[in-house]
């Protein structure tokens, strides 16, 4: 079976969203937004639902994807804010 490249499937530049997991602190969606800038300026809203209990808060936010690569480093600086738990 032969593997099929990521970037041969989508089509760069591209909207990409990326929902990431975080602690219900009310600088979470500040954070991401700020990470998000440093290698994607633009203008972001990003959506905030609550958890069940309460104590998580899910942020979506729709970013515009130039490579694979520029994916995974927004994967990777996204999950290095303290308050994140994933990044989907």
């Amino acid at each position: 079976m032969q593997k099929t490249r990521f970037d041969e499937l989508v089509e760069f530049p591209c909207v990409f969203t990326f929902k990431v997991m975080g602690l219900a602190v009310p600088s979470l969606p500040d954070n991401v937004v700020a990470v998000v800038q440093q290698h994607a300026p633009g203008d972001y809203s990003p959506q905030v639902k609550p958890s069940s209990k309460g104590n998580y808060h899910s942020v979506s936010i729709q970013i515009q994807v130039h490579s694979q690569s520029h994916i995974e480093t927004l994967y990777q600086a996204l999950a290095a804010i303290d308050e994140v738990r994933y990044v989907l």
